[in-house]
């Protein structure tokens, strides 16, 4: 489909290590002048670890743009160029100190696409080896091993809020279902 807006100009409003706001004067879908905010960010990239008895891994953190405390799967900010996978065996071993010989693709998705750029990317990652964590400075983080089916259950009694949790955990969900590795 083509697209109906028309980017008039492009400037860059604000820009860190993790982000940057673009501010593009556009003409609307409708025909009117506007502008559009767009935040472009790193790809996202979120880890489900699932050892061969079915359990996981999930890290608590703080979450301070939403000021509320948060049980995700392993998951960061790629680096832009780089391949996903490379990523997600970065992210693993920083957040949890696991790295995994088998590693599967799971899925694609927009974070939130009525604002940001930044897509995220999902794995499943297997056969796995415990290291030592090795967090970022601005990460305070609690791992939690626990069934894969408690980690689903928390999905759906709401205790997982997190999209790029959510998906990833639905996703190896009917993963297992397929495999019949779950009732």
């Amino acid at each position: 489909m083509k697209n109906p807006w028309q980017k008039l100009s492009s400037k860059i409003i604000y820009k860190n290590k993790w982000i940057q706001l673009r501010e593009d004067q556009v003409i609307t879908p409708s025909g009117i002048p506007g502008i559009y905010g767009v935040v472009e960010a790193k790809p996202a990239i979120g880890i489900v670890p699932l050892t061969k008895d079915l359990y996981t891994y999930l890290v608590g953190q703080y979450r301070y743009a939403l000021d509320v405390y948060s049980w995700e799967i392993p998951e960061g900010g790629g680096i832009i160029g780089e391949d996903t996978l490379e990523g997600a065996k970065r992210e693993l071993l920083e957040e949890t100190g696991l790295s995994a010989k088998k590693w599967t693709f799971l899925d694609t998705l927009y974070t939130s696409n009525s604002f940001t750029n930044e897509t995220g990317y999902i794995y499943l990652a297997e056969d796995l080896t415990q290291g030592e964590p090795q967090p970022e400075h601005t990460e305070d983080l609690q791992i939690k091993k626990l069934p894969f089916t408690e980690a689903w259950e928390m999905v759906l009694d709401g205790e997982i809020k997190d999209a790029m949790a959510v998906i990833g955990l639905m996703r190896v969900y009917y993963y297992l279902k397929n495999r019949k590795e779950l009732e």
